[in-house]
């Protein structure tokens, strides 16, 4: 949860610069990486630099690649050509590029490729032919491609997998051959494959018919079969071979395939897999007989198979550690036979089709639980949720996000103390407990209740959460519309992060977050706030204030004095008064640019003749003009004369006396 929390606080700023002859593009970094994407160019601009590593110059017009094509670009270690119409690519198209790693030519309907096509850089990594009309594997010349680790071939018209004699393996990890028309492959085809090891090989989308039992016998990263058919031919085809990873489940839009029966899977006792992924395969008739052959794997994807209960004789299955059931039909919890599993670490039950009921104990057996994800599974529990989730000590990450309601009588969770995120969001909770629902959760970094209609007047909502990291309040409302100044975030004193955007606020207490010392990130967009104010944080030394998305129209230039270091605020889309009424803030802000977030979108409101333009383009003079000053002089004149004439009328009538 703390690299998730650091990862979320990272804001990621884009440069860009002019570089080209006529035409304007991205710098991404100067002089070094560049993007011409898209800009109708039929050559490489001139005035590139030499020393340019990284070069994207898809959806242009190059139809033909020559030796001269880019031969001042001598740094080129990366080159994007997708879709540039490219049809032919004469001898020698890279030879000036000695540096050059990667190739990317998907989508050009390539004609012709000269024997020496790809001569010329030292160690080319990765060649990406995906969607190029090729249909034999040997239209592609092998010339300095000994150094290949990535060859993508995907969305072609292979037919055959005959690979040549000189096919680059010695360092190849990643070969895609997926989307082809591939329906047969032989021993003798893929022979030379048997170099390689730990190789990552795509056969996803190609409705193979025959494949000659051991052919594909090698040491595997991952195997990818998805949407291919013939199972039990495919793991004919692997046996006595082993892989981390396993594909054999299909996709959407693949013509509705046969129910998957208990001894299609009987194969898998002749290999070595450590994960298997099998979504949206129809199984029919599940029963223990289906698992016998899984008694190794250490992930099982079970993702939309159809399935309302795994059988309660499932045995030998002590190694599994990760297991995904999203997408099914379990009435129960207990209908996953949780006993089978001892070892399980992750269980994943997201998007059930049914109303999930919770039961009594059905996990109890899962000792060594880490991460349970039961979101958006239509959970409506009365007595949530210490005897439904009860046994799990090791529990780190509960995910209960968008289900029908949650009625908490006392705490939610009783038997998990190590619990470090927890997320309510979008799921009602309706808090009948005396104390807070969270207290003995000390461990807890991250707490998402956006949109869970919590109750935000219960004092003692978040007692017990001294190392909170991450709350996120947003879509809650609050008693009148405003943030009080109460005890509500008075534990927190670790937190860092706070969400309150979309919370109809109006206003915020003057110390509301007082207690919060090491807060970093706070989002109040989407509010109704009409004032801006930094009383009521005590740190703002290195704060982010979101305010965009409200009604502020005038902040007074002490508010903003306070901020300093490394603040940053938010005020796009805000209502602001662009008339010498507002000359703090303008002033401020054009000399803190620095600390300004999205000034894209922070734009006058007010006078009608400013409406839209960004507030660090105006100019306004505020002083006082030619008029004033006359008047001023004037007003001073004739205070003097009426002093003066007071002076004399009593010195008069006191000489008399």
């Amino acid at each position: 949860p703390a690299s998730r929390l650091h990862s979320f606080l990272l804001f990621i700023f884009a440069v860009h610069t002019s570089c080209s002859f006529t035409m304007y593009f991205p710098q991404i970094t100067a002089n070094k990486s560049y993007s011409c994407e898209g800009l109708g160019l039929r050559e490489v601009p001139e005035k590139l630099p030499v020393t340019t590593e990284i070069l994207d110059f898809s959806f242009n017009m190059l139809p033909s690649l020559q030796n001269s094509t880019f031969c001042e670009l001598k740094s080129l270690l990366y080159l994007d050509l997708t879709r540039c119409q490219i049809n032919w690519v004469y001898d020698g198209a890279f030879h000036s590029n000695r540096q050059l790693k990667t190739i990317v030519l998907t989508g050009n309907l390539l004609l012709f490729l000269s024997d020496t096509a790809f001569a010329g850089p030292r160690s080319l990594k990765q060649l990406d032919l995906t969607q190029t009309g090729i249909t034999s594997i040997s239209f592609i010349p092998m010339t300095n491609l000994h150094s290949l680790d990535t060859l993508i071939l995907g969305s072609n018209h292979i037919s055959s997998l005959q690979l040549p004699p000189n096919f680059p393996t010695q360092n190849l990890k990643y070969l895609d051959f997926q989307m082809n028309n591939i329906r047969a492959v032989t021993a003798e085809d893929v022979h030379v494959l048997q170099k390689t090891s730990n190789i990552t090989l795509i056969f996803k989308g190609n409705n193979f018919i025959y494949i000659e039992p051991g052919a594909l016998q090698s040491h595997f990263y991952s195997l990818d079969f998805g949407g291919c058919t013939d199972i039990p031919g495919v793991l004919t085809g692997i046996r006595n071979s082993t892989a981390q990873i396993l594909w054999l489940g299909t996709f959407h839009g693949v013509e509705k395939e046969p129910y998957i029966s208990p001894n299609v899977l009987q194969g898998l006792c002749n290999t070595s897999v450590k994960d298997l992924y099998l979504q949206l395969r129809h199984f029919r008739n599940l029963n223990a007989d289906t698992f016998q052959c899984l008694t190794r794997l250490r992930k099982l994807d079970l993702t939309q198979t159809h399935i309302s209960a795994l059988p309660p004789g499932i045995s030998g299955m002590s190694s599994l550690v990760e297991l995904v059931l999203n997408a099914n039909s379990f009435e129960h919890l207990c209908n996953i036979s949780s006993a089978a599993f001892p070892s399980l670490t992750h269980l994943h039950i997201k998007g059930n089709l049914q109303v999930l009921q919770l039961g009594s104990g059905c996990l109890q057996k899962l000792a060594k639980l880490q991460h349970l994800d039961l979101s958006k599974s239509h959970i409506e529990s009365f007595d949530c949720c210490n005897e439904a989730l009860s046994g799990l000590s090791s529990l780190q990450y509960l995910n209960l996000s968008y289900n029908t309601k949650l009625h908490l009588q006392d705490v939610l969770i009783k038997d998990s103390p190590n619990l470090e995120l927890l997320d309510l969001a979008s799921t009602p909770l309706h808090i009948n407990a005396s104390q807070g629902p969270f207290r003995n959760l000390h461990l807890l970094q991250v707490l998402n209740l956006s949109s869970s209609h919590i109750n935000t007047s219960m004092q003692h909502l978040f007692q017990g959460l001294e190392n909170l990291m991450l709350l996120d309040l947003s879509q809650n409302n609050f008693e009148s519309g405003i943030m009080p100044k109460d005890k509500l975030f008075q534990q927190l004193s670790n937190l860092e992060v706070l969400i309150l955007s979309s919370c109809e606020l109006t206003a915020v207490g003057g110390k509301a977050f007082h207690s919060l010392r090491k807060l970093r990130h706070v989002d109040l967009s989407h509010n109704k706030l009409i004032a801006f104010s930094t009383d009521a944080f005590s740190n703002l030394k290195s704060i982010y204030l979101n305010c965009a998305h409200n009604r502020i129209r005038i902040v007074p230039r002490e508010k903003l004095a306070s901020l300093a270091g490394h603040c940053r605020i938010n005020l796009s889309y805000n209502p602001l008064d662009c008339t010498c009424s507002n000359i703090g803030l303008i002033t401020w802000y054009k000399q803190n640019l620095d600390k300004i977030e999205d000034s894209e979108g922070t734009r006058c409101s007010e006078p009608k003749s400013l409406a839209g333009a960004q507030l660090a383009t105006i100019s306004l003079s505020c002083g006082i003009n030619t008029a004033g000053i006359i008047a001023v002089v004037l007003a001073i004149l004739s205070c003097g004369a009426i002093f003066i004439s007071g002076a004399r009328y009593f010195k008069r009538n006191y000489q008399q006396i």
